[in-house]
């Protein structure tokens, strides 16, 4: 059996569809569609089943992809095995938020240039353009805030980032001692609020999380950059709602003070995700490796 139809039909599988499994392999639409019909006359059997939207696998191709996908990547790793020399340089292409993207992993991968690695790195707020460059094959290695579903791309939960709500010490002042305890949300009506869209995306969760309710306050400020988002709330613009990593240092300095520590504080979870089969790339796997265990100190 080709080992070239088989790459084909496993890469399938893991996309769900012949277009997304035709940009991975750098093949046309119309290609990965006839090597599919090729290998599914030699078998005698249906692998897929067309529909509108991609393809779902039959019992039989489900079954072929368990027994080949292992073996096939066994191979990439031998292929690439030769590449994993300190004096060969290997492209690490990775996605991810900005702030945490540039505060925490970036840092924590730089002890992987001295072996031979080089980063690039594609910032961006928004999960699902995240997740759709990664099963396009336009990065190696992101880092979001949602898990990814499917057979294409596989995530391991990375850590956890509790959310703190914050203000100025001027407008923290204006807040009586414990009224928020007593009387919640209505009180926090009054503030202006500091946020990275106008939906509120950090603020809601907050209020969802502590108050059980929806803020009801439009933003005053709006900067797609949480960085922005603190130096603008530390200058007395109003309310935020910041990752305790990226807020500590404000909060230590005075220049921000926390509004309220509730029992169980709001937590957003980050995963590390990878296209199925990607791990066995040594560059791939030595990130992947290297972030997992700087994240047991974040």
């Amino acid at each position: 059996m080709d080992l070239a139809l088989l790459r084909t039909f496993v890469t399938v599988h893991r996309a769900g569809s012949f277009t997304r499994a035709a940009a991975l392999l750098g093949l046309s639409q119309p290609a990965v569609t006839s090597q599919i019909r090729t290998l599914e006359r030699q078998l005698g059997r249906p692998l897929f089943l067309r529909q509108a939207r991609g393809v779902t696998p039959t019992t039989i191709g489900d079954e072929l992809a368990q027994r080949a996908a292992p073996h096939l990547d066994a191979l990439v790793e031998i292929a690439e095995g030769g590449l994993d020399d300190d004096s060969v340089v290997r492209t690490l292409h990775l996605a991810g938020p900005p702030e945490f993207t540039s505060l925490r992993a970036l840092p924590a991968l730089t002890s992987l240039i001295s072996q031979g690695l080089a980063l690039r790195t594609a910032l961006t707020s928004a999960a699902p353009e995240v997740l759709d460059g990664l099963a396009a094959g336009h990065h190696d290695l992101a880092i979001t805030t949602a898990r990814p579903r499917g057979g294409l791309l596989t995530s391991t939960p990375l850590c956890d980032e509790e959310q703190v709500l914050v203000a100025s010490p001027r407008w923290a002042a204006r807040l009586a001692p414990g009224v928020l305890l007593r009387k919640g949300a209505v009180v926090l009506e009054q503030l202006p609020v500091v946020e990275v869209h106008e939906s509120l995306p950090f603020v809601a969760r907050y209020w969802t999380a502590v108050f059980e309710s929806k803020p009801t306050a439009a933003a005053t400020v709006v900067a797609p950059d949480l960085r922005a988002v603190l130096e603008t709330a530390a200058a007395g613009a109003g309310l935020a709602v910041l990752p305790r990593y990226l807020c500590e240092d404000a909060l230590g300095a005075g220049r921000l003070v926390a509004l309220l520590d509730p029992p169980v504080p709001p937590l957003r979870t980050y995963f590390l995700a990878v296209r199925a089969g990607t791990l066995s790339l040594p560059h791939i796997a030595r990130a992947h490796d290297t972030l997992l265990r700087a994240a047991t100190a974040w």
